[in-house]
């Protein structure tokens, strides 16, 4: 599902890399836990896989395609047909309600449209509810929910359309124990039932083991190593 070869990226001005990864994949419906300090590059390496940053150099593929080598326009559409992505902040619009926000991406995305079987709002309705999104909040503005609802409302947002492959950044971070153990059962529920691989980023090691693998960033990130080392 997803391979990265020899990729180096650094932000403009950087000396040092930021990601020097010679090699990481996940497998198609393999969920993955990838585990590091705040500040040690995860959201920089979503942003990677994502194709909102562009490498230095590398290769980075999903479903066989490099999108390394695809031009600014071009990674906006296979990043609307083929990807989700939770961001840490959520980044709903708050101008929207609920089943407009969720819908969004199909509205971006003619593919994604065309894998929900029926109605759009429909499927986002049956997203919600099964990450427990009570059927009162539909119809609100997001910016009436609680932060636990609107994360509930991002992962619905990522999941529609059966996208290949799901970014998940810090999504638990603002919540409790038990909400937090809750939220990730549930989103584990609904990327079996849509086929799609999950690449979850964190710094709480706890979480682990709710996921089919934990890798921390430092065992394949060189940057980080080298850091860790000195």
């Amino acid at each position: 599902m997803l391979l990265i070869k020899d990729l180096f990226f650094r932000w403009p001005g950087q000396s040092e890399w930021q990601i020097d990864i010679p090699h990481f994949e996940v497998a198609a419906n393999e969920k993955v836990f990838l585990k590091g300090a705040s500040g040690c590059g995860k959201s920089t390496l979503l942003g990677l896989v994502a194709g909102i940053n562009v490498a230095q150099s590398g290769s980075l593929y999903i479903q066989d395609i490099d999108i390394s080598l695809l031009k600014g326009a071009k990674r906006d559409v296979f990043r609307a047909d083929h990807l989700g992505y939770i961001f840490q902040q959520f980044n709903l619009l708050p101008y929207l309600s609920v089943l407009d926000n969720v819908t969004l991406p199909c509205r971006f995305s003619s593919m994604r449209k065309q894998r929900v079987s029926g109605d759009l709002n429909q499927e986002a309705t049956r997203l919600l509810s099964a990450l427990a999104l009570p059927d009162a909040c539909l119809n609100k503005p997001v910016t009436e929910l609680s932060i636990g609802q609107q994360q509930r409302v991002a992962a619905a947002r990522a999941l529609i359309g059966r996208p290949a492959l799901l970014l998940a950044d810090e999504p638990t971070s603002a919540l409790d124990v038990d909400s937090r153990n809750a939220f990730i059962s549930l989103l584990m529920k609904e990327c079996d039932h849509a086929k799609t691989s999950l690449l979850f980023v964190s710094h709480d090691h706890t979480l682990e083991t709710h996921f089919d693998r934990a890798v921390s960033l430092s065992e394949i990130n060189r940057s980080v190593s080298k850091k860790v080392v000195v």
